[in-house]
């Protein structure tokens, strides 16, 4: 079966989760313009090369299939998930990717812009973010939710949401309580209990790694070095003894022999026979290795010590030799009998959501949505993420990591009629034929025409007088 054969197979498998049958045509003229070699992949230039003789019409009915029709991106995500999970190698384990992806945008009208940090910025400035949360494997992974956040003065100005177009049922919650929310429901259909990676921005947030717990999700999250914990050998005093009024205590306590440390404090404290060269992977130029230390350490809650007593998990310490300072910090509640290199790989598996919002913004245009509705941003990424999943099922069938997107879209690339000029091009001139030039007839005036004589008005008598003042 050939490539485009396979493809017209997903499209009629993701067309099922549209609802009407007037969509399909949408979906198809969609996604094979998203997998387009085009500089940009917004409706029009997607209109022109997908149906070049009828690019107008076709560009209104992709602009409404992506930015009016009511089709739920949560049930074609869940069809991207059916087709490409089955085919995904998840004999070694699978794990979840939780991360968040900065659009910069101009101006203040779209959904959820507002002045954040952009990572594709590596800075505070006007963008739009939205959280995914992708299942991966060794050798693949792909997106099976996302969702843009909704900053607090969005949520909060009814006007605002009207005009985006944003659902009542959206209300304000940051990124970890979205990314929890999204594991929660993913969780609730029957997915795997894999072990969750996260960056700092949601490791550090004490009420996530709780609730992962909670799920029975073990995880190896990044954290800042600020983070306080009870080192090795050393806990808080119990709880006071019950006086037999009110409610028992149960807040362990501190005295001054007896406070957590930070765990940058905890790290330059460790002798240097501690660490240790571990490599996880084979890289581009060479293998990615480093010098990591692990111990057990008990989360101890906020500084002033208002947290029950934890169990014991794992502290990794990144520090490159010749740095002065610690290079990353994880947490993780992976088995205690877990090896340092196993705890090293774990962590850096992450890279992978790095290649993926790299193909899905590079190759396939995740971020080249013009429009300014809530339902036409998701609509498109959907989109985007339902072809990067075809293409990450042809790799994986190749056993190729690159070149089968390039070729597949090569084949299928129109060219545009020789008149197509896109919206807000520079007026031009209008083509004509040469014309024929013949000089004006001589006036002719007849011999014979004798002049009459121009016939004069008469002025009417005036029967009222005229009166002036």
């Amino acid at each position: 079966m050939s490539a485009s054969q396979r493809f017209g197979q997903y499209m009629e498998h993701l067309a099922e989760g549209l609802g009407h049958r007037d969509r399909r045509a949408g979906l198809k003229g969609y996604c094979p313009g998203l997998m387009l070699p085009l500089a940009r992949k917004s409706v029009e230039p997607m209109a022109a090369r997908v149906d070049p003789l009828h690019a107008s019409a076709r560009h209104q009915s992709l602009h409404h299939f992506v930015a009016k029709a009511e089709w739920s991106d949560e049930e074609l995500l869940r069809r991207v998930s059916h087709w490409v999970v089955p085919k995904m190698d998840r004999s070694g384990g699978g794990f979840w990717i939780i991360d968040d992806t900065g659009f910069p945008k101009k101006g203040t009208h779209s959904g959820g812009v507002a002045r954040q940090y952009c990572g594709v910025l590596g800075k505070q400035d006007n963008c739009q973010v939205a959280v995914s949360v992708s299942l991966a494997t060794e050798q693949a992974s792909v997106p099976v939710a996302y969702r843009l956040y909704l900053p607090k003065e969005w949520a909060e100005d009814p006007a605002r949401r009207k005009k985006a177009g944003v659902p009542d049922e959206v209300k304000f919650a940051t990124k970890p309580e979205m990314a929890l929310q999204q594991l929660e429901a993913l969780l609730a259909e029957g997915a795997p209990t894999c072990c969750v990676l996260a960056d700092a921005g949601y490791g550090v947030n004490q009420s996530f790694r709780q609730r992962l717990t909670e799920l029975g999700l073990p995880y190896v999250v990044g954290i800042t070095s600020a983070v306080v914990v009870w080192p090795p050998g050393l806990e808080p005093l119990p709880p006071k003894r019950y006086s037999g009024r009110g409610r028992p205590p149960v807040m362990p306590r501190r005295t001054d022999q007896r406070q957590p440390v930070s765990v940058k404090d905890l790290a330059h404290g460790l002798p240097a026979s501690a660490f240790q060269k571990i490599s996880w992977r084979e890289g581009t130029n060479d293998t990615l290795s480093g010098r990591f230390a692990a111990v057990r350490v008990r989360q101890a809650g906020s500084n002033i010590g208002k947290a029950r007593l934890h169990p014991a998990q794992w502290l990794l310490i990144e520090w490159p030799a010749n740095d002065v300072e610690p290079l990353k910090y994880y947490l993780s509640t992976l088995p205690e009998d877990t090896a340092l290199n196993e705890l090293v790989t774990q962590a850096h598996r992450r890279w992978r959501i790095e290649r993926d919002d790299q193909a899905l913004q590079q190759e396939l245009g995740l971020g080249h949505y013009e429009g300014r509705g809530w339902r036409g941003f998701h609509h498109h990424a959907t989109r985007s993420i339902a072809a990067y999943g075809f293409l990450v099922t042809e790799r994986l069938a190749a056993g190729k990591a690159t070149g089968t997107k390039q070729n597949f879209a090569a084949r299928q690339m129109p060219a545009l009629p020789a008149d197509y000029l896109p919206r807000g091009s520079p007026t031009r001139t209008a083509t004509c034929a040469t014309l024929d030039r013949h000089d004006s007839l001589p006036a002719q005036c007849s011999v014979d025409h004798t002049p009459r004589a121009m016939s004069v008005l008469r002025q009417a008598k005036r029967k009222t007088p005229l009166v002036t003042q």
